[in-house]
């Protein structure tokens, strides 16, 4: 794939991840189903599988959840030609998405940390949480769709429903569960 992206591209990549940032209640994860639309689907930067992988490669490497973020900007460089837009595509999505919600994260926790006790505070921390869990879940919803649903995936679906509620129901350490889930996949069952 190959895609000639202008000056005005770039500054509008970097512009749409400053925007995702101050989205990203809840991790750059909660983001992926605009990063999306925008990469994918409006401007043909990357192709499905591509989008996929960087998400599945960065969250199974060790280090920080936003390292798919990076995954994505490289590609578009790529896409765009090569290996120094490559690193190109890694600062301007990194800055774009790291720069407002570090800056605003530094200046809220400071001032809710001296406020912690005002109502007001509480109320916000506690109404943040069914909004974080919406956005989890449409992240899984084009996680798990992205190769297209099918009633013939329908084992890959049991694992991810059960799975969910032993996250949900008991206090089973998640390594537990991939090392069940390579055994399923290697065994042949999903």
């Amino acid at each position: 794939m190959n895609t000639l992206l202008s000056a005005s591209d770039w500054l509008s990549l970097f512009a749409h991840y400053l925007v995702l940032s101050l989205l990203s209640v809840g991790g750059a994860i909660a983001t992926v189903p605009d990063m999306h639309r925008f990469l994918v689907d409006e401007h043909g930067w990357m192709t499905d599988p591509q989008f996929s992988s960087s998400i599945v490669i960065a969250q199974s490497a060790p280090g920080p959840n936003v390292l798919f973020v990076a995954l994505m900007g490289w590609n578009v460089g790529l896409n765009a030609g090569g290996f120094p837009l490559a690193l190109f595509g890694v600062l301007v999505t990194m800055a774009g998405i790291l720069i407002p919600s570090t800056t605003i994260t530094y200046i809220a926790a400071r001032w809710g940390h001296e406020n912690r006790e005002l109502r007001a505070v509480r109320a916000f921390k506690q109404g943040l949480a069914p909004i974080v869990i919406a956005l989890l879940t449409s992240t899984g919803w084009i996680l798990a769709t992205s190769s297209g649903y099918a009633a013939r995936n329908w084992p890959i679906w049991l694992v991810a429903i059960a799975s969910t509620l032993v996250v949900w129901r008991t206090r089973i350490h998640l390594l537990w569960l991939l090392v069940a889930g390579a055994l399923l996949g290697w065994l042949g069952f999903v």
